[in-house]
């Protein structure tokens, strides 16, 4: 069994057993994969640490090539790619192939050029005798955790700037989605990207993660996941003063002015909670509404979540596929249940589909009402298809509430009115602000957050930034013995009494 891709070959077996990939649309096994331990993560470590000398001295030509090669070749097998990341993990084909393979595909082209474009302060005399130069340099090994709801784009959201900014990396993919993320290893290397640049490790947290995290060769420490999970992570390699940088969870909320383009809001509203199922750390997970408008908005999301076809993720006709695991599910479940007992009201949804979908871990899209603003159910990630809504009066009243939250991932404001939005965008403390829009996201623009949600960005020449040491070059250009600043060590300055 394959349990990852080290020093440009697959690692076979794995110290900690086996795992089996589930297609959670019907609970069948995908395939089969080994688990690595911390000796193989040893392993991969040392190999990324060999590689390290050669890669970091190629031109940013070099690795830019390498990296567009690679593209090349995932493009080829696009179609492969969006059938197995449907596979491993639920979400429906339409979006593995229009969003995930073609967003990752379009990251690759952009680090691609972005390696020939890092950038720092001119060349220049800050003082009258030295000349000050700027040098990025790659930070060395990185180990890096990617999280199983987007597990291509994420692998590419790792490796892309690390490899293009000259580091060579050791990537531990979700052990429950791990399949694409080996066929971009296996695609990198068929691409030229030399052994041990990119190594990959499948296992669990507790194992190979851990391992990987408090490995002393291990420069930086690249993680997305739950907040509670980067905690972790943080403590680990605080322990070292290893960098880290950590994508952290998310409840977005959705501001809804009473001057709003109201079906543009219902509309954004369910697009925006029910991307990958809801599974997503930017996704609109609280609609807050102004109180003109807030019973317009409750009646037509409802409305348009009704008409949500929940079912097989390989139909072209569905629009919302499994979650991710049965557990996930059970996990989103309880949340609404509680919810319920609380008091809320549940307008449609909140409910496992019975029947055939019975099969897989499918959850009805559902809308909440009624809870208050410190219900768990407001103020916890729950990330499936859930909604919940609540009203608001006064302007400032729906900004507070907006930022009462622990993370500060993305949110997203909706009015024609230009001076509202303005002050919302500077008001909302998250990484992103959407207005009239919730979702969309390039490659040339940052991704990350604020408060609980973490801190470093992943895409743009930000992201890049990320994975590189500032170092400060001065050279003398006077030429002179003793320097002017020598007075302050040497009493008389004269050479004949040096």
């Amino acid at each position: 069994m394959i349990a990852g891709f080290v020093d440009g070959a697959t690692l076979v077996g794995g110290s900690a057993g086996a795992f089996d990939v589930i297609d959670p649309a019907d609970g069948t096994v995908v395939q089969a994969v080994g688990l690595a331990g911390a000796s193989e993560v040893g392993d991969a470590v040392a190999a990324a640490q060999r590689a390290f000398p050669a890669w970091a001295s190629a031109t940013p030509g070099e690795r830019g090539a390498a990296l567009l090669a690679m593209a090349e070749r995932v493009a080829a097998r696009a179609s492969e790619y969006a059938e197995v990341e449907s596979r491993q993990t639920g979400k429906t084909l339409r979006l593995a192939t229009e969003f995930d393979v073609p967003g990752s595909i379009d990251n690759a082209i952009f680090f691609a050029g972005a390696a020939r474009q890092l950038e720092g302060l001119a060349s220049g005399e800050y003082d009258a005798t030295h000349t000050s130069v700027i040098r990025r340099e790659p930070v060395g090994v990185v180990g890096s955790i990617a999280p199983w709801n987007y597990p291509l784009q994420m692998a590419m959201w790792k490796v892309l700037p690390a490899l293009a900014a000259g580091n060579t990396i050791v990537l531990k993919p979700a052990e429950i989605t791990p399949l694409t993320t080996l066929m971009l290893a296996e695609d990198a290397a068929a691409a030229g990207i030399p052994a041990g640049v990119l190594n990959v490790i499948i296992g669990r947290g507790p194992e190979a993660g851990e391992a990987l995290v408090g490995h002393p060769d291990v420069a930086m420490v690249s993680f997305t996941g739950s907040t509670p999970v980067g905690r972790r992570v943080m403590e680990i390699a605080a322990g070292r003063a290893a960098r880290v940088h950590l994508e952290l969870g998310g409840k977005a909320p959705f501001v809804v002015y009473d001057d709003a383009d109201i079906e543009a809001a219902i509309q954004g509203a369910v697009a925006g909670a029910l991307i990958n199922a809801g599974q997503d750390c930017t996704a609109a997970t609280r609609i807050y509404a102004q109180r003109p408008v807030f019973d317009a908005i409750v009646e037509g999301v409802a409305e348009v979540l009704g008409r949500i076809r929940v079912g097989d993720p390989r139909d072209p006709d569905t629009d919302l596929g499994p979650l991710v695991t049965f557990a996930q599910r059970d996990r989103v479940a309880g949340f609404v249940d509680r919810a319920r007992g609380s008091g809320a009201t549940v307008v449609t949804g909140g409910e496992v589909p019975g029947g055939e979908l019975a099969k897989g871990a499918y959850y009805a899209p559902t809308l909440v009402t009624g809870a208050s603003q410190d219900a768990e159910i407001v103020q916890d990630e729950i990330f499936g298809p859930v909604l919940v809504a609540l009203p608001f009066d006064s302007d400032d009243e729906g900004l507070t509430l907006a930022n009462d939250i622990r993370y500060g991932l993305a949110a997203s404001v909706w009015t024609r009115d230009v001076y509202r939005a303005q002050t919302a965008q500077r008001a909302i403390r998250a990484g992103t602000v959407w207005v009239n829009d919730h979702i969309p996201i390039v490659s040339e623009m940052p991704h990350g957050g604020m408060k609980q949600s973490g801190f470093g960005k992943d895409m743009s020449k930000y992201s890049l930034e990320e994975y590189t040491v500032v170092k400060h070059v001065s050279w003398d250009i006077s030429g002179d013995v003793r320097k002017e600043w020598h007075r302050t060590i040497f009493a008389d300055r004269t050479p004949e009494t040096r």
